[in-house]
């Protein structure tokens, strides 16, 4: 199933007309309800420079390739890996040991299963977080997810590292906050909830980095299937197929590409907006594999950039709410939630209703990191802040 079933948004009719205008609302209605329906959509962006994502992503093709002892300078483990670098085979699939989520994946048919994840090992996927957010204007509970970035020591890299990544976070960073914005006209909310929410979160330019030497086996786990735990994803295009999504309303999956030409992006929904919307709306399933299309794009790669190393690049930013945000349930979304899950659940797709305790961001930042790395990391200052796994 191509990824053309994936609704397409229009950001340029948000951005270049009156936002009462009729036209507007209904392409925030439109967004909204692509959310609530697949998790997923894909965003068109005429601001998005292709070029920008290139240059991106020949910077973090480099970094990567260096000795794996230059990339240790660059871990921050004492932080839950929230800046610097993470190599591969640290992160372990939330869902291998979380029983709602082998549930989810026992209702789906067999042939639109992820691949097996029981007895996966930690993803052999390195990442590096690089914080795009703005400093709050008081002092943060969370000072771990709010921690000054870190430079590469190579002194070539190093050169080119800020600039570029500024420059291509803040096209990710201004798109999907354009699309908060949508979502919450979407929803019959202000404009401005979801963005005032993340106004000091902690975003993340947050690449991922597989090597596709090493790991060049078909149906290879690069990324174990899972949700993110932010607001909203946002995905530039990769030069390697292997990320599949699921959709809500239908339990298939989806191969995502890219249209072949113009300035798209995917945006997937995460947990943090799954919490606020009791549910409404729910964080997307997907996973990144070695297939067919991988393997054939690297032999492609050989023969036209052979000079070029063979590492699959995600053009990846993690949007955050505030770490110091109460977060909990809006009420009037979670009403259309109770009656969206129950038809769900009649139909055998969603299991009973989860609870969305009332809880600080950074609470819920940190319940899901100590589980990612499955070690107790301190991200908070007081012990008041400690969050009960």
């Amino acid at each position: 199933m191509s990824s053309a079933t994936l609704p397409v948004i229009d950001l340029d009719v948000f951005l270049q007309n009156d936002r009462n205008s009729d036209l507007v609302r209904q392409e925030c209605k439109k967004a909204s309800d692509a959310l609530i329906t697949f998790g997923a959509l894909l965003l068109h962006d005429s601001r998005v420079s292709e070029e920008d994502n290139s240059v991106f992503l020949d910077l973090l093709e480099d970094y990567f390739a260096q000795p794996e002892a230059s990339l240790k300078q660059d871990e921050r483990p004492e932080l839950g890996y929230q800046v610097g670098v993470t190599l591969e085979n640290t992160e372990k699939p939330k869902c291998a040991a979380d029983q709602p989520c082998l549930n989810v994946i026992a209702r789906l048919q067999p042939s639109e299963r992820p691949l097996d994840i029981t007895a996966h090992n930690p993803d052999p996927k390195c990442r590096f977080f690089w914080k795009m957010s703005e400093k709050p204007p008081y002092e943060t509970q969370f000072p771990g997810l709010n921690a000054p970035n870190v430079i590469p020591q190579d002194a070539e890299i190093k050169a080119r590292w800020t600039p570029i990544m500024e420059k291509w976070g803040k096209s990710m960073k201004d798109a999907v906050g354009n699309l908060a914005e949508m979502t919450a006209i979407g929803l019959d909310l202000p404009a401005d909830t979801f963005t005032d929410a993340g106004r000091y979160g902690p975003h993340l330019l947050a690449p991922t980095a597989s090597d596709l030497v090493k790991y060049s086996e078909k149906d290879t786990i690069l990324a174990g299937f899972h949700t993110d735990l932010n607001f909203l994803t946002i995905h530039g295009r990769s030069r390697y197929p292997g990320l599949n999504i699921w959709a809500r309303n239908t339990g298939k999956r989806i191969p995502v590409r890219f249209p072949p030409a113009g300035r798209y992006l995917l945006v997937q929904a995460g947990k943090q907006l799954e919490h606020i919307t009791g549910g409404l709306i729910k964080a997307g399933y997907h996973e990144v594999v070695v297939n067919d299309a991988t393997l054939e794009m690297v032999e492609n790669r050989k023969l036209t950039v052979p000079e070029r190393p063979l590492i699959r690049i995600s053009s990846t930013f993690f949007y955050h709410l505030s770490s110091d945000f109460d977060l909990a349930p809006i009420p009037s979304l979670q009403r259309n939630a109770h009656a969206l899950r129950a038809a769900a659940i009649n139909l055998g797709v969603e299991d009973d209703e989860p609870i969305y305790a009332p809880m600080k961001v950074g609470q819920q930042v940190q319940k899901y990191v100590n589980e990612l790395y499955l070690a107790d990391v301190l991200l908070t200052d007081t012990p008041d802040n400690h969050v009960v796994n």
